[in-house]
């Protein structure tokens, strides 16, 4: 019997960049930008960038534990955002840039807490990890033009500075785990 697909939902920042690297992750199946966990009903990128929604950006993932596992999950999104910055990724400053796992079964939480727990105690991060660890709430998939947007634009300013950098981080530290026809 295969296993079914199953979903996590990730906050490091920018959606652009994190989206780019995890459409490259094998067992990755399905890779959307949006908001989650703020108290807004369908908000729109402009009321989520005011912080006042308490949304966060994210990347919703649909991915395959018979061909990836969450703990491999875990280590992308560790490697390619600072997760010791509270509610900042680089110059992306507010709450909707905040570090985030939204877990959608117990299992990914506790490989989450249990991760998190041996970051800190190796001194992998000179500061104590920010990241929160919570189910996943109030989901919204963010607007068409945000979806796929490095592979849309790779020459825009952003991407170059931002998101081609991180893609390229993956690519050396998890070259195992990138897709062949990326």
């Amino acid at each position: 019997m295969q296993a079914a697909n199953h979903i996590i939902t990730l906050g490091g920042g920018c959606f652009w960049c994190t989206e780019a690297v995890f459409v490259r992750v094998k067992g990755v199946l399905d890779v959307e930008s949006g908001y989650c966990n703020g108290d807004t009903l369908q908000p729109s990128y402009e009321q989520v960038c005011t912080g006042r929604t308490g949304h966060n950006e994210v990347v919703k993932l649909v991915y395959d534990p018979a061909q990836i596992s969450v703990r491999d999950i875990l280590e992308i999104f560790f490697v390619i955002h600072d997760p010791t910055t509270l509610n900042a990724q680089g110059n992306d400053h507010g709450t909707q840039y905040r570090s985030g796992i939204y877990f959608s079964t117990p299992e990914q939480q506790q490989e989450a807490l249990a991760l998190i727990a041996e970051l800190g105690d190796s001194g992998a991060y000179p500061r104590a990890i920010v990241t929160e660890v919570l189910p996943q709430a109030n989901y919204w998939p963010a607007e068409d033009y945000h979806q796929n947007f490095f592979e849309n634009h790779p020459n825009q300013g952003y991407c170059m500075a931002v998101a081609a950098p991180k893609v390229a981080k993956f690519r050396k530290t998890f070259a195992r785990l990138q897709k062949s026809d990326r």
